[in-house]
């Protein structure tokens, strides 16, 4: 059985680096470290943060003594000041690349343009986006919201850009906009691992009998890999751990393609790979 593992599968740099603030956060700390929601879309390293000493708390209500991590996704304004008035130290652990996002949006919104952000409605990543702005921003994550949330012509538009939406989508609808939009200031901020990644699965699918995806339910940037793959090669399974693999995948293949999230450890590629070459023996 060949097996290939995309060189773009796992941890991108804002990841591996939200966890290294994370980790490094929790050992030299004396007081407690607080994560509002999940650092990254992962139950393996959420559990692993967790078990590092960081708390998990899903709202900020009453006074804490401590720190509140800020996850990978960035968040808004509004979180930030709150958790600074109930006395809590701020950890930032926000992606550089979501970072610029927020500064061209803030940027544009300043200047008198509409921000529309291209991506999901309840994604974390958004939310933080439309809560770094005075104005309330228009989010679209499909081509069908458009002509529902831009009935009447806009004067000045500026895009922003999830950083992990699916490029091919995001230029059709780059295009329809141009058709609503006077002056459109259009930013492509998805981020180069997710390009790199989206890129090597259009071409894995097509030279493996056989492709995995990897990565948790919850993770948007797996969910657009494991769409990709589907529809291009229809042997394309989305697992998140090793007992998931089913032996009838693998009858009368002779190659698989394995790539994975950007919030999926190399511990659990790996493992699942070499349970691939247990069942096909």
């Amino acid at each position: 059985m060949k097996i290939t593992v995309a060189k773009s599968a796992g941890f991108c740099f804002g990841v591996k680096r939200a966890i290294d603030i994370a980790l490094a956060s929790a050992a030299r700390s004396k007081d407690r470290v607080y994560m509002l929601g999940d650092i990254v879309h992962n139950e393996n390293v959420v559990k692993n943060i967790e078990r590092a000493g960081i708390k998990k708390t899903g709202k900020l209500n009453n006074p804490r003594i401590g720190s509140l991590l800020i996850r990978a996704h960035g968040s808004s304004k509004k979180i930030l000041q709150k958790a600074e008035k109930l006395g809590l130290k701020i950890i930032d652990a926000t992606c550089p690349m979501v970072k610029e996002i927020h500064k061209i949006a803030i940027d544009m919104d300043r200047r008198g343009y509409k921000i529309i952000v291209i991506g999901d409605y309840k994604h974390d990543e958004v939310q933080g986006i439309v809560g770094q702005i005075k104005h309330k921003a228009i989010v679209l994550q499909g081509l069908a919201d458009i002509k529902k949330k831009i009935a009447k012509r806009i004067e000045k538009g500026a895009v922003v850009v999830q950083s992990t939406q699916n490029l091919e989508k995001v230029l059709k609808m780059q295009e329809s906009l141009r058709e609503r939009i006077d002056d459109l200031q259009f930013f492509n901020t998805i981020c180069s691992p997710t390009r790199l990644k989206q890129a090597e699965i259009k071409t894995l699918p097509k030279a493996s009998d056989c492709i995995i995806i990897i990565g948790s339910k919850t993770s948007a940037n797996t969910k657009r890999l494991y769409q990709i793959a589907r529809a291009i090669n229809k042997n394309s399974y989305w697992i998140n751990s090793p007992d998931e693999l089913k032996k009838k995948w693998f009858r009368r293949v002779k190659s698989v393609g394995i790539t994975a999230g950007a919030s999926t450890p190399d511990e659990t590629i790996h493992a699942i790979k070499e349970h691939i070459r247990k069942i096909t023996v």
